[in-house]
């Protein structure tokens, strides 16, 4: 039955610790945790930083010179009190109020109805006597009440209203110093007099405080199985026991009271980091031992501490004297950085009998390594090996000794000193041999190096491979023996050596001919004992039957976006890392066919590792050292940096109006918001409140607008123009590191209808409508009779116009008749014409050939007539001939068919004559030559000639016929 009850009970004291302390791992204590630096430039505000909070939203506030600053991991906000105030204090309850402290004021932030960020002042809650006088330095919430702390009051507000706890009446007149929260107790001392522990709204004294005496209490925080460690300015730590105040004995106490203390933090639930006002900040465990000191040379922007926070993601705050810190003490990353520029830039690291080493650009550095046994902070002190000048490649042990591959070639290295083995210029990678573990090979500037071992069992110098003497950064042998090289820019070679291996059977070089990607970067790795060939496509492996080079698609595909990793480390047996030119994975593989590669861890190294040169070594079973530009990193495996848990939700930060100028509409998601239309260009910011180093990339979809979700991107706002009227959701959701995804935030707003559109108009417009209705009608009216009216005067219009066509027509069957009938009279006198001209030819013609009978004729005594009177017969004749009685009565016959056509003759062409107006007229009759020659009582010839000239006095060009020219005039 005891066992029961001890196990309930021990149930019940579990479930009341905090999760962060049951899943909380040990601090390292050697490099320092990552240390985000915020500077004045970036939030814009003051340099000195009061206080640190964050509220149930996951947004950071400070207390800071100017007023409240917000932080929500993207964008700082600056909020100021009514007179400027310098904010002291700050705290948040779970309703989402911020409650700050200044001078002479107190009150706190909430949004208002509108969606504003807006200050409320409690001061006024008070009588004016009562009103503080000096400055608020501390503020806690404990349920539901608020504790307002300055040095002469303590004002507890509750319900709406205040007590106020003066310093002057319950303490003798002396004022109070500060107010702590430990757990859910309250300790404040009262300056001169002790500490007290405040309950209810009445102090007590704690007698045993005596033995602090006015050392001033800066630090009270929860210590194991109820202690109290209490933290002075100048006398150190203490313990408080509920009884007895004892001093802690402690690796810090030194230093605390040489640098004074000046806060202090509760860590990871056992730790207890504590602020100092002249050098930065110390981390102690349970046990007193210093485990971390982190001040401005350890990345801190300053060593004066202010404030220091811890959150709920265990991440420390630290409020400074000018500028902000976050401190990610759960990270498993620790780092080491030369803040002095002391060793240059970090090639390899590696840890040796109990010294750590490091070969640089500039030597190989070393420093003093913790034992197992040593919990405690440690410091690095590096020095320079002595002779180690210049750029060290590699480091590697081989069989318990310490290789070194140097520009200057290849040394044994042993506590602090080096000896050379190998005078070959540029070590890089040393490999134990497949087929003789007792052999090593080596990659140098000019081919590959063989090392033996030599009677005292250290690595010597053997011999170079003959016949090859090219650059040979990454060497590997296969299962066959073979000697895989890899060359920066020609591809691979295989080399078969003989079985001493002091001779070069063969040299393959494979490139693009044998199925590789390329020629470039091609680099050689073994996974799991087999041969992988890396490049920018992805992996490859060779397939010794067909002597070609094919895709490792399988392992590809698990990898991602590693697939084009430019190098693999084995991590230990079943795990690899595996590197992509400055981003980091590490691959399990302990599962047959899963692959499950962890990033999220190292995604603060993406761009810090030297590029083609990036180590990493193991030092022990959990802790790995990892090589940086300026320094190296401990990656702890063990660590549990937090419990797993849902991403914080996307915050609207703003929304405003951008239509003219940018004008806030509002601050909060919370409530529906209503945009007047002609506000409708809008910009909605949105942040994720998530502090730890990771790439966060965003969707949204605004439904009622878009059609679908946005791609991912980095942008943290969204400006949408035009909008129309009507409601809308603005869904947004984060991703980080391209795989965890945040919960959707929902911010709905409406635009309202332009005036045109809202209900007073719809209403117009119905009476409008009725009364065009009404119009209309009216107007339909008229119209109908006017158009009857119309179309009355239509019909008889067209009556009028059928019986006007009509007139046309029979006009137009009278015209055509007309027509008719004086083609027809043309034809006939054409007809008349043409036979008028054929009886002159006719008649010309028998008297031509009377003409020529006549000469013929004899006498009757048989004698030829006589000559006079052949004279006087010829004359008459040719009188016949030449009668113009002929030719008048063809040209009036002529004009008659082809009326004017002669005056158009003599009008476009004046020089004719008049036997020219006869040839014309011929001509246009379409007679021939010969007609013509008996009409003008010519020759043939003269016709022809005559048409010449005619052709002539016309100006008709060769082409032109001359018949056809006068027909057409």
């Amino acid at each position: 039955m005891s066992n029961i009850i001890k196990f309930l009970f021990l149930l019940f004291a579990l479930t009341q610790l905090p999760l962060t302390a049951l899943l909380a791992a040990d601090m390292q204590n050697i490099g320092v945790p990552y240390v985000q630096n915020y500077t004045k430039q970036s939030y814009l505000a003051g340099n000195k930083n009061w206080a640190a909070v964050k509220d149930k939203n996951g947004i950071m506030y400070f207390g800071n010179s100017d007023g409240l600053l917000a932080f929500d991991g993207k964008y700082w906000n600056l909020y100021q009190l009514p007179n400027q105030q310098i904010v002291r204090a700050v705290a948040t309850d779970n309703n989402g109020r911020i409650y700050t402290g200044g001078f002479s004021e107190f009150g706190y932030w909430a949004y208002n109805q509108a969606g504003k960020f807006t200050y409320y002042s409690l001061v006024k809650l008070l009588p004016r006597h009562l009103r503080p006088t000096d400055e608020i330095w501390k503020i806690y919430v404990d349920g539901e009440r608020v504790l307002f702390q300055s040095f002469g009051s303590i004002f507890i507000y509750e319900k709406g209203k205040i007590k106020v706890l003066r310093a002057g009446a319950s303490t003798s007149g002396q004022p109070f110093l500060f107010l702590f929260k430990a757990g859910n107790r309250f300790f404040v001392e009262v300056i001169s007099k002790g500490l007290y522990e405040l309950k209810g709204d009445s102090l007590h004294f704690i007698s045993a405080s005596t033995l602090l005496g006015n050392s001033g209490v800066l630090s009270v925080l929860p210590f194991p199985h109820g202690k109290f460690l209490i933290g002075t300015a100048k006398n150190g730590l203490f313990l408080f026991d509920g009884k007895n105040i004892t001093p802690w004995q402690n690796q810090a106490d030194g230093f605390l009271k040489t640098y004074q203390l000046n806060n202090g933090a509760l860590v990871l639930g056992k730790y207890f980091a504590f602020g100092t006002i002249l050098n930065g900040v110390v981390i102690l465990d349970e046990a007193g031992r210093l485990v971390q000191r982190l001040n401005k040379s350890s990345g801190l922007q300053n060593n004066t501490v202010l404030s220091l926070y811890t959150d709920n993601e265990q991440n420390l705050w630290a409020a400074l004297d000018n500028g902000i810190d976050r401190i990610e003490v759960n990270s498993p990353l620790y780092f080491y950085f030369d803040q002095t520029g002391k060793f240059g830039t970090v090639y390899a690291s590696l840890v040796h009998e109990n010294k750590i080493y490091l070969g640089t650009n500039q030597g190989l550095f070393y420093s003093e390594w913790p034992s197992n046994h040593n919990h405690s902070f440690h410091a690095f002190d590096f020095s320079l090996v002595p002779g180690s000048q210049g750029q060290v490649w590699h480091l590697s042990v081989q069989d318990g000794q310490l290789l070194c591959g140097h520009n200057e070639g290849t040394f044994l290295v042993t506590g602090n000193k080096m000896s050379r083995i190998s005078d070959v210029k540029g070590g890089w990678g040393i490999n134990k041999l497949y087929a003789n573990p007792n052999l090593l090979i080596q990659g140098t500037y000019t081919g590959l190096v063989i090392y033996k071992k030599d009677p005292a069992g250290n690595w010597v110098f053997s011999h170079k491979i003959p016949e090859f003497n090219e650059p040979s950064l990454y060497v590997e042998q296969d299962e066959k023996g073979n000697i895989w090289v890899s060359h920066a820019y020609q591809g691979l070679y295989r080399l078969t050596l003989t079985e001493d291996l002091k001779k070069l059977k063969s040299t393959t070089l494979y490139s693009q001919q044998q199925g590789l990607p390329g020629n470039f970067n091609l680099n050689i790795f073994k996974l799991n004992g087999q041969l992988l060939f890396s490049s920018a496509a992805g992996f490859y492996v060779h397939d010794a039957l067909n002597d070609q080079f094919y895709p490792y698609t399988q392992l590809n595909q698990k990898l991602g976006d590693f697939a084009s990793s430019n190098k693999i480390i084995k991590a230990d047996d079943t795990k690899y890392w595996f590197i992509n030119h400055g981003k980091v994975a590490l691959a399990d593989l302990s599962q047959p066919g899963k692959l499950n590669i962890k990033t999220n861890p190292f995604d603060i190294l993406n761009g810090r590792m030297v590029q083609f040169y990036e180590n990493i070594s193991r030092i022990n079973k959990d802790i790995y050292l990892i090589s940086v530009d300026d320094g190296f990193v401990f990656y702890n495996a063990k660590t549990i940096t937090k419990p797993k848990q849902a991403l914080p939700t996307v915050l609207i930060r703003k929304v405003e109006n951008i239509t003219n100028k940018t004008v806030l509409i509002t601050e909060n998601n919370k409530n529906r918001v209503q945009i007047p239309f002609v506000h409708n260009n809008l910009r909605i910011s949105y942040a994720l409140p998530y502090y730890n180093q990771a790439k966060v990339k965003y969707s949204y979809f605004l439904e009622g607008h878009s059609g679908q979700w946005s791609e991912w991107s980095t942008e943290t706002s969204k400006d949408f123009t035009n909008l129309d009227y009507g409601n809308y959701r603005f869904l947004v959701k984060a991703q980080l590191n391209g795989k965890t995804e945040s919960a959707i935030t929902v911010f709905t707003f409406v635009v309202t209808p332009p005036w045109y559109a809202t209900a007073w108009a719809w209403v117009g417009y119905f009476i409008l409508l009725v009364i065009f209705y009404c119009l209309i009608k009216y107007w339909y009216m008229q119209k109908l009779r006017r158009d009857q009216q119309r179309i009355q005067q239509k019909l008889e219009k067209e009556k009028e116009e059928v019986l006007r066509q009509e007139a046309i027509l029979n006009e137009q069957r009278i015209v055509k008749l007309k027509n008719e009938q004086l083609q027809a009279d043309l034809a006939s006198k054409s007809r008349e014409l043409a036979n008028s001209a054929l009886n002159i030819v006719y008649k010309n013609e028998l008297l031509q050939n009377i003409q020529e009978e006549i000469i013929q004729l004899n006498d009757t005594t048989g004698k030829k007539i006589a000559a006079d009177q052949l004279r006087k017969i010829q004359r008459v004749i040719d009188e016949g001939k030449n009668d113009e009685r002929d030719w008048n009565l063809l040209e009036n016959s002529f004009n008659e068919a082809h009326e004017n056509y002669f005056k158009k003759l003599r009008l476009g062409h004046p020089e004719l004559t008049p036997n020219d107006l006869k040839l014309c007229a011929y001509l246009r009759m379409n007679m021939s030559s010969k007609e013509i020659a008996s009409l003008l009582n010519i020759t043939v010839r003269g016709v022809e000639i005559r048409r010449y000239r005619l052709r002539k006095k016309l100006n008709l060009d060769h082409e032109k016929n001359l018949v056809e020219f006068l027909l057409e005039l």
